[in-house]
């Protein structure tokens, strides 16, 4: 018999589980099923992602992931680019840097062009996560709104007793949860007056129909056994119970039960981070599972061992997994100089997987190897690997084998990474620069099948399966 289907390369990002109860995210149920993928529309404004909604739709994505919305740091001229080492027409990380928990800003539009972007995600069924960012204010504290310094109780109350300090050792948990990251002022996360504001946010965007948030620097934001602020008047670091609606502060909750969110941190992994106790509320990024994989991408060569673990305490039901990040991206450039060819592979890899939510970043248009801001224009879309054919049919792939058992490895010198998703089907990488010859089992039946982006044959006879991969390439059998 002959069956068609589509092929694959490449990675990207995670998932975001859903508990049967906010409660009790530490019972995991093993028969879960995640279909989910994030694509990360990074630094695209409003009115873009609104005209591409259905090409995301068609590229399989169901969730997207914006950049943040809330009222941000922007001196005059700035908006314009991506980055300019002269700072005369603006840099992406000021968006990254609030100055009062309003929805708009000058890099991805207005409130009325949210409404519009979040009414082309209702008609295509696509479900919008917000980055937000309550750690920390912009660089400069003059910046920031004087209603947002009153609602908090005046100045001396928005940050930590200790928060314009810059972190000088980010594993001293002491410095890492109350100091500033990056020298960015560290806000008193804990302070109620700014929970309830902050929190009326948070909730204004769930009217607006946002079903996620990913916590920037969240690992900077204490859990209950960290290092209590005694100082700025702290009691408990219970700023996370609140954030996932377990309790209210001054009247407001989390507007919706937690447990019908996608809610996960960027909880950078290092020594002294208490991953565990992280769980117990949100999800989190697998930063160093991602590492192992840009390196096996590099080296054209996995070794299985390193990508058969997780390399994180907690489940992988509860990560968000991805080839690189806006900041391996964009702030170390670490990822940078990869291939889209590369992260395609590594997308296939972590989207033809059974666990973790697999996050998808978006590279600027007109980006090169040598030139990784390529047209650097804030508010463009990004280039067009978000719908690459193998982009695609990965994504379809994931879809289609819900519910089916995985087995990984590698074959031959670790040149070919393979995922089955039980007799149902199987993805094949070469992350090698040359054509490799594929002989294996598989619990596949016999026949012969085609995948649909590459055209490439592979045959099964008595369990055995057969074919060749060209170089950079990957294969979705169904």
């Amino acid at each position: 018999m002959t069956k068609k289907h589509p092929v694959l390369c490449l990675a990207i990002l995670g998932l975001c589980a859903t508990p049967a109860a906010a409660k009790d995210r530490m019972t995991v149920n093993p028969d879960a099923v995640n279909t989910e993928t994030i694509l990360h529309t990074w630094s695209w404004n409003f009115p873009e992602i609104a005209r591409s909604m259905k090409e995301i739709k068609d590229a399989g994505f169901t969730m997207i992931q914006t950049s943040p919305v809330q009222r941000s740091y922007a001196p005059e001229g700035s908006g314009k680019k991506l980055f300019d080492e002269k700072v005369a027409e603006g840099n992406w990380y000021y968006y990254y840097q609030p100055t009062d928990w309003k929805v708009g800003n000058a890099y991805l539009g207005s409130r009325d062009q949210m409404k519009q972007m979040m009414d082309s995600a209702a008609k295509y069924g696509i479900k919008v996560i917000v980055d937000v960012l309550p750690n920390h204010t912009a660089f400069d504290t003059d910046a920031v709104a004087e209603e947002f310094y009153k609602a908090v109780g005046g100045r001396e109350k928005m940050f930590h007793s200790n928060g314009l300090s810059p972190i000088s050792n980010y594993q001293d948990r002491t410095q890492c949860t109350l100091q500033g990251v990056g020298g960015l002022p560290d806000v008193n996360t804990e302070n109620p007056d700014f929970q309830k504001y902050y929190m009326e946010f948070v909730n204004d965007l769930l009217s607006l129909g946002v079903r996620g948030f990913r916590y920037d620097t969240a690992k900077h934001i204490g859990v209950h056994s960290d290092p209590v602020d005694k100082a700025a008047g702290v009691k408990e670091n219970d700023f996370w119970d609140v954030a996932t609606g377990r309790k209210a502060v001054k009247g407001v909750r989390l507007a919706l039960p937690e447990d019908s969110l996608c809610i996960y941190g960027e909880v950078l992994q290092d020594k002294n981070v208490k991953e565990k106790e992280y769980e117990e509320y949100i999800d989190q990024t697998a930063s160093a599972y991602g590492h192992e994989l840009r390196q096996a991408l590099e080296n054209g060569k996995a070794d299985i061992a390193a990508l058969s673990d997780w390399h994180h305490p907690a489940d992988p039901s509860h990560l968000v997994t991805w080839v690189e990040s806006h900041d391996t991206y964009a702030n170390a450039h670490e990822s940078a100089h990869l291939t889209d060819d590369m992260v395609r592979q590594g997308w296939v890899w972590l989207t033809a997987r059974e666990k973790g939510t697999p996050l998808f970043f978006s590279r600027p248009a007109g980006r090169t190897p040598e030139k990784y801001w390529g047209n650097n224009r804030i508010g463009a879309r990004g280039n067009d690997e978000f719908f690459h054919p193998e982009v695609v049919a990965a994504n379809k792939f994931r879809r289609g084998m819900a519910g089916q058992p995985e087995q990984i490895g590698t074959l031959d010198d670790g040149t070919v990474l393979y995922v089955a998703r039980g007799s149902k089907g199987l993805a094949l990488i070469n992350i090698s620069q040359k054509p490799q010859k594929i002989k294996m089992e598989t619990a596949l039946p016999d026949g012969t099948y085609t995948d649909s982006v590459h055209g490439l044959t592979f045959k099964v006879k008595k369990g055995v399966l057969t074919g060749k991969l060209t170089p950079t390439s990957s294969a979705l059998i169904f």
